[in-house]
């Protein structure tokens, strides 16, 4: 068999799920449904634990905050700003090192890439197809995901985010819908610094930033913040999704906030003229209402780990 068409063996689809997937399914909705209702697969977890370690070859992994140990084995909603392509390596390292095995969120060309798209696939990840008649599909597979104990990572901006300043975009209602609909906790991810690591524009400014990036170290910065308020929030009254929401995006805002001290709040201080600005953030500058529920801006934590 050609190297374009391998594939890890997926784990069978649970007797319980056979009656989910139909004939108008696309082939791929079975495995994924598969993988999400088994425990991680060995092999992703041998690659965090072995290949984890070489995301410092681009800069200084700084982790603060941590998840409680009560919520380390079961389910999980791990929401987090996406600043660049590189900061999926940078966050699934952080997470890892706190006792954590993420299942990502991935486009559908990404997962169609041969080799490394089936790769991610078997790992957990949850092919996203948007702007298609199949994009509710991810949904139902982070349902099952969430129901067997999985710990989803998600970034609720949909996107890389593209705000002058650097801060949040107001994301979408669809994570806060779920997180309302299961009740089972949300995360904050904050993080800064892996946008320097690989140029926005897909193209050889890449590998130079990644070379310049191996030589400068930069600070690879992410927190890990409490569990986001939502338990007087229903998922059936008006308005509570766009209320989680908000919540939502202002933890992440909050402890993006000590990570960026030092830096202008007004505009990234590390330019990038690939990257298209055409977007707001939700809280400019990094300014969170008082009235917001939740945690204040995280102090320095003494924890950081560098390596």
């Amino acid at each position: 068999m050609s190297l374009r068409y391998w594939r890890p063996v997926p784990p069978p689809l649970p007797e319980e799920l056979e009656g989910s997937v139909s004939d108008e399914d696309p082939d791929w909705f079975a495995r994924e449904l598969a993988i999400a209702a088994h425990p991680p697969w060995w092999v992703w977890r041998f690659l965090l634990t072995t290949v984890s370690p070489a995301v410092s070859l681009f800069g200084r992994v700084q982790v603060t905050g941590g998840v409680p140990a009560e919520l380390r084995d079961g389910p999980l909603i791990l929401a987090a700003n996406h600043i660049g392509d590189y900061d999926t390596f940078t966050v699934a390292a952080a997470l890892h090192r706190l006792g954590v095995v993420p299942r990502f969120l991935a486009t559908g060309g990404i997962m169609r890439a041969p080799v490394a798209g089936p790769m991610l696939e078997r790992a957990g990840g949850i092919r996203v197809d948007r702007g298609t008649d199949v994009a509710a599909h991810a949904m139902r597979v982070v349902l099952v995901a969430l129901e067997h104990g999985g710990q989803v990572l998600v970034y609720p901006e949909g996107r890389v985010g593209l705000t002058a300043d650097g801060w949040p975009e107001r994301g979408r209602t669809g994570l806060a819908r779920l997180a309302l609909q299961t009740r089972v906790p949300v995360l904050p991810v904050s993080q800064w610094g892996a946008h320097e690591v690989l140029q926005y524009a897909n193209d050889w400014g890449k590998l130079r930033t990644a070379l310049s990036a191996a030589w400068r170290q930069p600070a690879l910065r992410v927190h890990v913040g409490p569990p986001v308020p939502l338990d007087d929030l229903d998922a059936g009254r008006v308005g509570d999704a766009h209320r989680a929401r908000t919540r939502i995006m202002a933890a992440i805002t909050r402890g993006l906030v000590p990570l960026r001290a030092g830096e202008p709040t007004d505009r990234i201080a590390f330019s990038d003229p690939t990257r298209p600005v055409r977007a707001a953030a939700m809280f400019p500058g990094g300014r969170v209402p008082d009235d917001v529920p939740g945690a204040g801006p995280p102090r320095p934590a003494a924890d950081t780990l560098r390596r």
